[in-house]
């Protein structure tokens, strides 16, 4: 009985020793993901990178690992503007993806994810940027441009539409908008524009209420999915197979 009880408590410290040592290493290999995710993507701050699962260091032996978290908080996305201002960029704030059976080299300077999947979101004056900068000539004495975005309910935006009248005045309109994904590319489109200057030209107002903006670039060449108007800006959900996380 003594030998047993002597058996069992050096499994148990033996348990114990091999929990602490895998828990140990995981946190430097996410600290280690984290810096090289940093360099690959140029970001200006280190992301948080979560290992999941246990064993890990069985994960590492076969090289693969079953499912990783990215957080990045801040990511400054190229883009191609249709319509607006030409910014070279756009802000896309708490980047989250879960990344499913990672595969690694064995110097760890590569890391590819088979399948990905994760949320974003891009707040209404990062979007506002895609619109036209300056008020733009629509008919004959009438100027237009969007001045701001906002939730509109009911999955819509709701676009501040300034209209300038020659020898008149100001007005702002309200505009409800849909906002769509295609392939990589953010559109927002009114549902109707205001009565007052549907008359006066809707191709040229569309020209001011609807514009788009492409996404060129996402981490680890991720794309976007889905887009859904909330109260902050709008939500996006992306995802990717092949992801590369660092290499």
């Amino acid at each position: 009985m003594r030998g047993l009880r002597i058996l069992l408590t050096v499994v148990v410290i033996l348990g114990i020793l091999f929990v602490v040592v895998d828990r140990v290493a995981v946190y430097f290999a996410e600290d280690e993901a984290a810096s090289k995710v940093k360099t690959t993507e140029n970001l200006a701050s280190t992301p948080d990178v979560s290992i999941k699962g246990f064993p890990f260091l069985t994960q590492v032996a076969s090289g693969e690992l079953d499912d990783v978290e990215l957080n990045i908080k801040t990511y400054q996305a190229p883009t191609n503007t249709t319509g607006g201002a030409g910014a070279s960029t756009i802000r896309i704030d708490d980047l989250k993806a879960q990344m499913k059976d990672v595969k690694f080299s064995g110097d760890y300077s590569s890391a590819t994810a088979a399948t990905a999947t994760g949320s974003a979101s891009i707040s209404y004056d990062q979007l506002l940027k895609a619109a036209k900068s300056e008020p733009t000539s629509v008919f004959t004495g009438v100027k237009a441009q969007i001045v701001g975005l906002s939730d509109g309910g009911d999955g819509k935006i709701k676009a501040d539409m300034k209209v300038t009248v020659a020898g008149v005045g100001t007005t702002t309109y309200p505009v409800l908008s849909t906002v769509t994904v295609v392939g990589n590319t953010v559109k927002v489109h009114a549902d109707n524009l205001p009565k007052l200057v549907v008359d006066l030209a809707d191709s040229r107002i569309r020209s001011i209420t609807d514009f788009q903006q492409t996404i060129d670039e996402l981490p680890g060449g991720v794309k976007l999915d889905s887009v859904q108007a909330a109260q902050g800006g709008v939500d996006i959900k992306v995802k990717g197979s092949n992801v590369r996380l660092a290499g």
